[in-house]
């Protein structure tokens, strides 16, 4: 897995730009990272999960279940292969800008460690540029990356900011993650509309109390 912290400011991906699997891609809903046997594992594994909580794996209802698991787990946890230098693939632009630009709303989805269940949210990103701002679309691309991995949103907001920082090496940047975990609203307390929020503070947004409010006024 690629460390989520390399600087990217110009330098390339360990193992020349190539994930263990083989696929050094940035992110795309066309990537396949599961080899036949690992998929083959993953369906067996799955078989034996609904042989042991009571169901018949073989009946027509579930026949086709391992195989769609399998195929699914290349789409919604396709971030631990992707390359975070292709994914920006060198869209940093030289702009004469020092205000905060500010990313909102961005949607995610993502998968809770603890009991692979989903959870899922909105994140909004800023930064302070010093020369370079980043590509508009890739700011929701570096959330999505994170957040199709298995997570939980601590973890998940502190990697979108260092890797912000490591790209741009901005004077500061700031991330809150609001999400819904499916995990206590189905098990657990069973609560049904808890909202988690989560925020990391580089640079100055830690330094400058003042600062931090206006990021948490305008997400708010």
């Amino acid at each position: 897995m690629l460390n989520p912290t390399r600087n990217l400011n110009g330098l390339s991906a360990s193992n020349n730009g190539q994930h263990a699997n083989g696929n050094g891609n940035g992110y795309g809903k066309e990537l396949i990272i599961t080899k036949p046997a690992e998929k083959l594992a993953i369906e067996s594994a799955v078989r034996t999960i609904l042989d042991n909580v009571g169901e018949d794996s073989g009946r027509d209802g579930l026949a086709g279940t391992p195989d769609r698991i399998a195929r699914m787990y290349d789409e919604v946890l396709g971030g631990y292969h992707v390359d975070p230098v292709k994914l920006v693939n060198g869209a940093l632009f030289d702009v004469d800008y020092s205000e905060m630009v500010l990313v909102r709303d961005i949607e995610y989805f993502s998968m809770c460690e603890h009991h692979m269940l989903p959870f899922y949210g909105r994140a909004h990103v800023a930064y302070l540029p010093t020369d370079k701002v980043i590509g508009l679309s890739k700011i929701p691309r570096l959330v999505e990356m994170f957040a199709r991995r298995l997570q939980v949103q601590e973890r998940l907001t502190h990697q979108i900011a260092e890797i912000l920082d490591d790209i741009l090496a901005p004077r500061g940047v700031a991330v809150a993650v609001e999400g819904q975990h499916m995990c206590s609203m189905m098990r657990g307390v069973k609560k049904e509309h808890p909202v988690m929020f989560t925020s990391a503070f580089l640079g100055e947004f830690k330094e400058d109390r003042e600062l931090r409010k206006e990021f948490l006024t305008l997400v708010r």
